[in-house]
């Protein structure tokens, strides 16, 4: 796929086919990824694929803490607030998702059923975490994105669709705990992926982009 093609068409993809990830397909993603450029070359992602029976062990752990709605405890703190323009994208970003799905604002059970798909990985057949050594600062969390990013598009080359997931990380520590990571590491984003569904109504929808001339300022 040709690289402006594939920025262009890629989605977060929120319904997935159980077909599984081939091994083949996984390491061609990642030996393009590997490539991602980082501050003085260091390298900081630390990838851990989940897949099958593990997957969905994983699953129901972090499931009951969200439908109980424990305590969060992420590596990285989830924002406080947004500027008003940003703060307006994102309502207009959950008002648009809801009504493609049907669900009034005021259904609050739809909307508690929708916000526990989550941890479900959407029926993805794969999650991918990326993690970091904790002592790392913010340019590392730079180099982390440029990685996210480079991995959600080269899966996307593959015919694979994806969606970054920050209501992973809530439960950080559960998570390192089930998957062996150390605590000392930081999880900066959780990756569901897989074939998607296409008659999934999750995935008729498609968030509004600014045009070029309202975030680009020209200097000559």
């Amino acid at each position: 796929m040709e690289a402006l093609e594939c920025i262009k068409t890629r989605y977060s993809a929120r319904g997935f086919k159980p077909k599984p990830i081939p091994r083949n397909v996984m390491n061609q993603i990642l030996e393009a990824v590997r490539n991602t450029p980082s501050y003085t070359n260091t390298q900081p992602w630390e990838v851990v694929v989940v897949s099958g029976k593990k997957k969905d062990e994983l699953s129901k752990v972090i499931f009951a803490l969200a439908k109980a709605k424990a305590p969060t405890s992420p590596d990285l703190p989830m924002p406080k607030g947004w500027p008003a323009a940003h703060d307006a994208r994102g309502h207009e970003h959950g008002a648009r998702r809801l009504a493609t799905l049907g669900i009034e604002r005021g259904d609050e059970a739809g909307r508690e059923n929708l916000r526990l798909l989550n941890f479900e990985f959407y029926g993805a057949p794969c999650v991918v975490f990326l993690f970091m050594d904790g002592s790392l600062e913010e340019w590392s969390i730079f180099d982390m994105g440029l990685f996210a990013q480079n991995f959600i598009l080269a899966a996307h080359s593959q015919g694979v669709e994806s969606v970054l997931q920050a209501s992973l990380t809530n439960y950080a520590p559960q998570i390192k705990k089930f998957l062996g990571v150390a605590e000392s590491k930081k999880l900066i984003i959780g990756i569901s992926l897989g074939y998607p569904d296409n008659e999934a109504k999750l995935n008729k929808y498609r968030s509004l982009k600014q045009k070029p001339a309202e975030f680009t300022k020209w200097c000559e």
